[in-house]
C-alpha cells in the first residue's frame, strides 16, 4: 500500500495454480499480485484507516475469492493482460457457463450406439458414413445457466472444452478513485455523448425551473430574442434585426423575389414567382397573391421551430 497508488481487486474463481503461475509471470516487473484470507485483508484495512483514509473503500467489497494486483503503471494495460491469459477447460457439473455453448451442425465422430444419448437431450441427428451428424446446429447451453450432468457428459464425448477461464478485473483503485473494472472500457466517444446528454438535462431542468445556468443561458437568450422579434412584426416598433423582415412585408414584390430566389426559381416578370414544368395552362397562371405569401412568413421559417430551440 505504500509502494503502490494502483490496485485492481481480481477474480479467481476456476484458476489453477500452474495457470495462476503463468499470469504472475506475465506481470513480471509491471505489477504484483497478493492473495490472502479477506477477514485478515479487512482487518489490516481498518488497521490502517488513519495512514490510507481512502482504502477504506475497499473493505465493503472484500467478499468472494478475491485479490489484489498492486502496480504503479496504467490500470488499463494491466487489465488487458490479466484477461488475455486464459485457458480452455472442460464444462463442469453444477459450474455456471461463462458464455452460450452451441454445438454446430456436422459430423460427431461418435459411433451409431451413441444416438440415444443424443436423442435423450433432444438434439436432432442422423446417420453418415458410419458416424453420427447433427442435423443443425444446437443451443446447448446458455451464459448464466448451471451445467447438467448430461450436457457435461455429452462435451466430454465430443472432446469439447467450450470455457475459458481466467483472473477477471472486478474494481480499479486508481490513487484514490474507485470504481468498477468496466469503466476501463469507456471510449472517448462514450465520454462526450455522456457529457452531452448531461448537458441538455442540466439545460431542461434550468429552463423548467427558471434557473439560469451556463448550459441554459444560451437557450434563454434566442427565445428572448425571438419573443422581441415577434413584438415586433406585430407591433410598429422596429429594431436592427426586423428591419429587413419588415422592408418584405411591407413591398410583396421583394417577398416574391426573396422567396423564389430562396426556393431556387427565377422571379417571373411582374413579381411572379417561376414555375418548374408544367402544363402550359400552369405557366400562364397568375401569381398568387403577395398576401397570401405574407401569412406563411413568420419567425418559425426564418428562424426555425420552436422545438430546435
Amino acid at each position: 500500500m505504500r509502494d503502490y497508488k494502483k490496485i485492481l481487486i481480481i477474480g479467481a474463481d476456476n484458476v489453477g495454480s500452474s495457470h495462476f503461475q503463468r499470469i504472475r509471470s506475465s506481470l513480471r516487473n509491471q505489477a504484483v499480485i497478493l492473495m490472502g484470507k479477506n477477514t485478515v485483508v479487512r482487518k489490516i484495512l481498518r488497521q490502517n484507516e488513519k495512514e490510507f483514509p481512502q482504502h477504506a473503500q475497499l473493505i465493503a467489497k472484500m467478499y468472494g475469492n478475491l485479490g489484489f494486483v498492486f502496480t504503479n503503471g496504467d490500470v488499463a494495460e494491466i487489465r488487458k493482460k490479466i484477461l488475455e491469459n486464459k485457458v480452455g477447460a472442460p464444462a463442469r457439473i453444477g459450474a455456471f457457463a461463462p458464455c452460450d455453448v452451441i454445438l454446430p451442425a456436422g459430423p460427431t465422430g461418435l459411433d451409431p450406439g451413441q444416438t440415444s444419448f443424443l436423442q435423450a437431450l433432444n438434439i436432432p441427428t442422423m446417420i453418415v458414413k458410419g458416424q453420427i451428424e447433427i442435423k443443425s446446429d444446437v443451443d446447448l447451453i446458455r451464459e448464466g445457466q448451471k451445467v447438467t450432468p448430461s450436457q457435461a457428459a455429452l462435451l466430454v464425448k465430443l472432446d469439447l472444452r467450450p470455457f475459458k477461464y481466467g483472473l477477471t478485473v472486478k474494481y480499479v483503485y486508481d490513487e484514490g478513485a474507485f470504481f468498477e473494472a468496466k469503466v476501463l472500457d469507456l471510449t472517448q466517444e462514450d465520454l462526450l455523448c455522456n457529457f452531452q446528454r448531461a448537458v441538455k438535462n442540466i439545460a431542461a431542468i434550468s429552463l423548467s425551473v427558471g434557473y439560469p445556468t451556463i448550459a441554459s443561458i444560451p437557450h434563454s437568450i434566442s427565445s428572448a430574442y425571438r419573443n422581441i422579434m415577434y413584438l415586433s412584426l406585430a407591433t410598429s416598433y422596429t429594431f436592427k434585426g426586423t428591419e429587413e423582415i419588415k422592408a418584405l412585408l411591407d413591398d410583396p414584390e421583394a417577398l416574391a423575389k426573396a422567396m423564389a430566389a430562396a426556393s431556387g426559381g427565377g422571379a417571373a416578370p411582374g413579381g411572379a414567382v417561376a414555375r418548374g414544368g408544367g402544363d402550359d395552362d400552369e405557366d400562364d397562371a397568375p401569381a398568387a397573391p403577395a398576401e397570401e405569401e405574407e401569412e406563411d412568413l413568420g419567425a418559425g421559417g426564418l428562424f426555425g421551430d420552436d422545438e430546435e430551440w
